[in-house]
């Protein structure tokens, strides 16, 4: 296997486009388990840690352009404030040794339908920056960008350059079911955003269907129900019914972790508990 280092974004790019067989590695948090175990075994690695542009976040118009190569670790500590769903999730992500070198560019390149930042991603309506170096830049809405299970639209001569994430506008939850907090793969996974600026609601279902979705027909109910202006306290029964049509918008399965019913209603749930905490944030802000 051979093992490829640039130092530059036009090296990595060149490097890409000449040998497509090499399988791209940040943090090497998900890939290093695959090669340990003998799930896969490319012609080459293209490392990216030597490419100081993928470690760089900028914010501008409102919009965090979040490079690829940015660690967890930095996600809680430097964008807390302003990506809040995104850092509550990246708290989730291993032990502290794994958020300082796991990277959000890195979980989307392994589409896995369990990545914990991909919920909070759909939530903010994220975009990804994939660019070739042939054909340059594009970019693919978080929601459109998984393909099935762990598989994406990602070219095999594109490299995840940044993601584009929306600073938040209002309250953002994340909730996460495994068998702790930590250091585990989600059994299923939910987060929501309330856009107060344009009432609407985000939703992201990890966990629970062959790629990570969005829930947008129960987001669209609640913002419609929700009383934007006077911020009227969340009845408990319009929280229960936006978590019902948030499992019905889940396509789970059985598995080693859990059932497909265990996994709809601990969405439920967790709809529930994040509509309620989020619109009580939100009134107590007012």
């Amino acid at each position: 296997m051979d093992f490829l280092q640039p130092s530059s974004w036009d090296d990595a790019l060149a490097a890409r486009a000449e040998r497509p067989d090499a399988l791209p590695i940040a943090g090497g948090t998900d890939v290093m388990v695959e090669l340990n175990f003998d799930r896969r075994r490319p012609g080459a690695l293209l490392d990216l840690t030597r490419v100081p542009e993928l470690r760089e976040w900028t914010l501008a118009d409102g919009v965090v352009r979040l490079g690829a190569g940015v660690p967890y670790a930095r996600v809680i500590g430097e964008l807390g404030d302003r990506l809040p769903g995104l850092a509550m999730a990246a708290r989730t992500v291993g032990s502290p040794q794994i958020r300082a070198r796991g990277t959000v560019g890195g979980n989307l390149g392994s589409a896995s339908p369990a990545g914990d930042a991909h919920p909070p991603l759909l939530a903010a309506g994220a975009q990804v920056e994939l660019v070739s170096a042939a054909r340059g830049a594009r970019r693919v809405p978080v929601a459109d960008f998984f393909a099935g299970v762990k598989r994406s639209v990602l070219e095999p001569d594109e490299l995840i350059a940044a993601v584009l994430v929306p600073e938040a506008a209002g309250p953002q939850q994340y909730c996460k079911v495994g068998t702790r907090n930590a250091m585990v793969i989600a059994v299923s996974a939910f987060a929501l955003a309330l856009h107060p600026d344009r009432q609407e609601v985000g939703t992201g279902i990890g966990s629970a269907a062959p790629t990570p979705r969005r829930a947008p027909e129960a987001g669209q109910f609640l913002a419609g129900e929700l009383n934007w202006a006077a911020r009227t306290p969340l009845p408990e029964t319009l929280a229960a019914e936006f978590g019902r049509r948030v499992a019905d918008a889940a396509s789970p399965i059985d598995d080693v972790r859990g059932s497909a019913a265990y996994r709809r209603h601990s969405l439920a749930v967790m709809a529930r508990r994040a509509a309620t905490w989020a619109w009580d944030d939100l009134r107590r802000a007012a």
